[in-house]
């Protein structure tokens, strides 16, 4: 009987082994179907233009050639500016983004907050009640003043009502109400419990609408569009558009010849479009890794100790 329950244990562990090996085979290849779009835009950045123009995309070129990024050499001056406007624009404002949505979610998510279904519904409603384009550019350039001005990319995306409520959620559930309660019998204030009780437990919460946040942020070229008219102030993505929508204008900018069709053979358009793709979306995607740990920890979260 002993020896069959030795062999039964056995056969588990096996099944289980299998079931593991099946899974994570899948996974892998989903992960590579992720890395593969992004992998098949550096080697057409890599491409020899010609070749995309006899040949076509091939995961495998039979050129390869670093005109493209040599090409944007020339733009080297307003890339690293447009760089590094992105950098803090996407730094500054998920901070404050964060910070904005943590404390007000916290203070809906509190059963003793009077006012908590009065700026739930409110943050709802304007949700919900987008004020539209045309008021929100008014309130930008006229009530704020802030046209060419570096806040007008961080302020209109400073405060996200959905991340408000994926923290209200995360606070109701991954926080105890019976540590905030310990912590209130011990003297402890709102400010302080926030600080070192709700925060350090809510860090996955955190790190997810931050990267959301960041995302956002990084991606964003609508209002450069809308309130940037200075080259100081442009941001990466924003040139990027740029780029794609006026290369043929760069082509007919990049020399005085008046064989347009040569000027347009010797630039390569499809790779520098495919360049500032990589140049764009590298610096934001090695952010990833960072925030993986923050999203396993956030099924882990434990309860109150009964």
């Amino acid at each position: 009987m002993r020896h069959k329950k030795q062999i039964a244990a056995v056969d588990i562990r096996a099944f289980g082994a299998g079931t593991n090996l099946l899974f994570n085979i899948l996974l892998a290849i989903f992960a590579l179907s992720c890395l593969l779009p992004f992998f098949f835009i550096i080697i057409i950045s890599l491409t020899k233009e010609s070749d995309l123009t006899m040949f076509g995309y091939q995961f495998w070129p039979k050129n390869f050639s670093f005109a493209s990024y040599k090409y944007l050499q020339q733009f080297g001056g307003q890339v690293a500016q447009s760089l590094m406007v992105s950098v803090f624009v996407t730094v500054v404002g998920t901070i404050m983004n964060t910070f904005f949505t943590a404390t007000y979610a916290y203070a809906i998510s509190r059963n003793n907050f009077r006012y908590r279904r009065f700026f739930t519904i409110f943050a709802l409603l304007s949700m919900l009640l987008a004020p539209g384009l045309v008021p929100g550019y008014l309130v930008v350039t006229q009530l704020l003043g802030l046209r060419d001005n570096i806040w007008a990319l961080i302020l209109p995306m400073s405060f996200g009502v959905y991340n408000v409520l994926i923290m209200r959620t995360f606070y109701k559930t991954q926080v105890p109400d019976a540590i905030i309660e310990s912590a209130r019998i011990d003297g402890a204030g709102e400010l302080r419990i926030l600080a070192k009780i709700v925060v350090p437990l809510a860090v996955p919460g955190i790190a997810t609408i931050s990267l959301f946040t960041a995302l956002g942020y990084w991606n964003d070229w609508m209002n450069a569009l809308l309130y940037i008219t200075d080259d100081k102030l442009v941001p990466l993505q924003y040139l990027l558009v740029r780029i794609q929508s006026n290369m043929q204008a760069l082509v007919q900018n990049a020399t005085s010849s008046a064989n347009i069709g040569a000027a347009a053979a010797q630039i390569p358009t499809e790779g520098t479009r495919m360049a500032m793709v990589v140049i764009a979306t590298l610096p934001i995607a090695l952010t990833y890794p960072f925030f993986q740990k923050y999203f396993v920890k956030g099924m882990t979260i434990g309860g109150v100790k009964g």
